[in-house]
């Protein structure tokens, strides 16, 4: 029986390990290997137990630099790898637990299954968009969530081992979205209702390590002219405090949401505000308009589709994005038929 070693290190690869993980089951031996790269109990310890992901090898990156980071999964995974021998090693996205992970697995000849490959922003001021461009240079099998990550794929020139799969993201919110009524109760118990707030988080380093940036974006939010329930992260916390920075009276500052909440929230939000790239595609799946708190997205498909605007942290366009956001009636299907799970299982067990 073929052996999987299946690395997650954020709270958006969780989401994704849990449907790809029953798709192997009984299939091959999967180990999850968490890098704790999110290491707090709201981004990772509760999603842990409500999607019930096994995990089997833990180890403590936690924060630090992006060398200190990468380096430590580099040195945890290359561990892994020598003592459990995997046949693949399946990693996600763009985070540095991805990048170590893919290092680890190249410099000793394990095949690199890589899901999301193909992703660009186009910024490579962004860390993640350079992870995404090594990752995908040393990958063997390329599993992107739309036609638009071969044709990135293929302008690099990169077509062995390209395939689309769809992305695991629409897999897992059909799973786990609660239904309409649900959602309702859910939101009514913290006192909203559908369309009359807007839902917002805010947690990348380019936006919370810049105090012009962040006191840009929370007077946006304070501007759009419906409460704003801001599930804040840990990070954006610290340097609120650090910084001396408020919310706006408007905005109702949450801890981080567990995700079948984030979920219900969405649903019924009227404009998603966000820097998160998990949440552009969750809100596309579930037709919510979103703004984008940065100045370029690897989800362009969504842009073009006119469901997502960029925003960065100018209050004036935050605000006029989100008050004045009319997406098209039409929502094309960009990323699968809620089946990647199951083609990235293959996809694994071919590599």
């Amino acid at each position: 029986m073929r052996t999987i070693l299946s690395v997650v290190g954020t709270r958006p690869e969780l989401i994704q390990a849990a449907p790809v993980s029953r798709a192997l089951a009984g299939r091959c031996r999967e180990i999850v290997l968490h890098t704790g790269q999110h290491y707090s109990a709201g981004l990772s310890g509760a999603l842990i137990d409500e999607l019930q992901v096994r995990v089997d090898r833990w180890l403590e990156v936690g924060s630090g630099s992006h060398a200190d980071q990468t380096a430590r999964a580099l040195l945890g995974v290359e561990s892994a790898i020598t003592e459990e021998r995997p046949d693949a090693v399946l990693v996600r996205g763009d985070t540095n637990s991805t990048l170590g992970a893919a290092l680890a697995a190249a410099k000793v000849g394990v095949p690199i299954v890589h899901t999301e490959a193909g992703a660009r922003s186009f910024d490579r001021t962004m860390p993640e968009e350079l992870n995404r461009l090594v990752v995908d240079r040393i990958a063997t099998v390329l599993c992107c969530s739309s036609d638009q990550g071969v044709a990135n794929l293929a302008a690099e020139g990169i077509k062995s081992g390209v395939r689309v799969t769809g992305d695991v993201t629409v897999d897992a919110v059909c799973a786990n979205a609660p239904s309409e009524s649900d959602a309702a109760a859910l939101a009514a118990d913290l006192g909203l209702q559908r369309d009359a707030f807007a839902l917002a988080t805010l947690h990348r380093a380019a936006n919370t390590d810049d105090p012009v940036r962040l006191r840009g974006i929370l007077t946006g939010l304070g501007r759009v002219g419906v409460p704003v329930l801001l599930a804040l992260h840990p990070r954006t916390a610290v340097a609120m405090s650090r910084e001396g920075i408020t919310e706006p009276p408007s905005v109702r500052v949450v801890e981080p949401l567990v995700y079948r909440t984030m979920l219900a929230l969405l649903r019924l939000a009227r404009v998603l505000l966000t820097d998160s790239g998990g949440l552009q595609k969750e809100a596309y799946v579930l037709g919510t308009p979103c703004v984008t708190l940065r100045d370029s997205t690897e989800w362009t498909e969504t842009v073009t589709a006119g469901w997502n605007r960029l925003a960065g942290a100018d209050p004036d366009s935050i605000a006029s994005l989100a008050r004045d956001f009319a997406p098209p009636s039409s929502r094309p299907l960009l990323y699968g038929d809620g089946h990647a799970a199951s083609r990235i299982a293959d996809a694994a067990l071919d590599a």
